[in-house]
């Protein structure tokens, strides 16, 4: 449909939505990338006996997620027919990997882990 947008007080909100519209359905620039990207939405909390990680994660199933976790960064990985997502995220205090808890419910990944602060002494000889 052909319209004239000089006058168009819409005109970039409609080329914005056909944009986005454009990428949910794969057809926008970049969708080859490997990451998450602009499609997630990753924050790290803090508090004195825990490290809460909760990231959106649209178009992901549970059986598609993994995550491996070093004490300091946790990687979010997830593969399916289309794409393959890798993102890292470095958490904002040293914790105990093994205490790593996480539950995924509608697109959204939540992983707490116990803080690990105690740091070793080392002898000097």
């Amino acid at each position: 449909m052909d319209r004239d947008d000089r006058d168009d007080p819409f005109g970039d909100f409609f080329e914005e939505i056909e944009r986005m519209m454009n990428e949910v359905a794969g057809n926008g620039h970049g969708t080859d990338d490997a990451g998450f990207g602009s499609e997630t939405h990753v924050d790290a909390y803090a508090t004195e006996e825990s490290v809460r990680l909760v990231a959106d994660l649209p178009a992901v199933s549970k059986e598609q997620l993994s995550l491996q976790c070093d004490g300091e960064a946790l990687t979010i990985s997830a593969a399916s027919d289309r794409r393959e997502y890798d993102e890292t995220v470095e958490l904002p205090a040293t914790v105990d990997e093994r205490s790593g808890e996480a539950t995924f419910n509608n697109g959204v990944l939540e992983v707490e882990f116990e803080r690990d602060d105690d740091s070793a002494s080392i002898d000097v000889v």
